[in-house]
């Protein structure tokens, strides 16, 4: 299975009184996201399934994308690594997942898969980290396939 994470691209700082839940993309977040989606349109597989927390901020990244997704609530902002990993049925989903969420938490997610310290990883806004779990010799494996950000491409 692919495990694709991209963090939404920059977002205008939360104003006093404002839900961060509303935060939309600054300009230089909009080019981050469609490099990023120029990108990921050569790389994604066929089937792959798209998710999005319901924070605007992502969802404002993933339409960068220009294909269907769904939002699904467990990628909101402060999301469990469990529920991450859940909602993409990590290790066992039969398609390529793109994730798209937040930091810290996914972060840890990659953390986790990579056996590191939650703390450990931190991801860039509009970044990707592209994992893939395998089985070799009758033991599972998270590889990490790729890392880019909007900045290197």
């Amino acid at each position: 299975m692919d495990l694709i994470v991209w963090r939404h691209a920059e977002a205008h700082e939360a104003q006093p009184l404002e839900d961060d839940m509303f935060r939309a993309l600054t300009p230089r977040g909009r080019k981050q996201a469609e490099r990023m989606a120029v990108w990921l349109e050569s790389q994604l597989p066929q089937g792959t399934r798209i998710l999005t927390s319901p924070a605007v901020r992502a969802e404002e990244t993933v339409q960068a994308l220009k294909r269907k997704y769904k939002v699904r609530d467990a990628l909101s902002p402060g999301a469990s690594v469990q529920d991450i990993l859940e909602t993409s049925s990590w290790p066992d989903a039969k398609y390529p997942v793109l994730l798209v969420g937040h930091q810290p938490t996914l972060g840890a997610v990659v953390a986790h898969l990579l056996g590191m310290p939650a703390e450990a990883c931190a991801i860039r806004k509009g970044s990707v980290w592209w994992l893939r779990h395998r089985h070799r010799e009758g033991q599972g494996q998270t590889i990490l396939m790729s890392v880019t950000c909007p900045e290197k491409l």
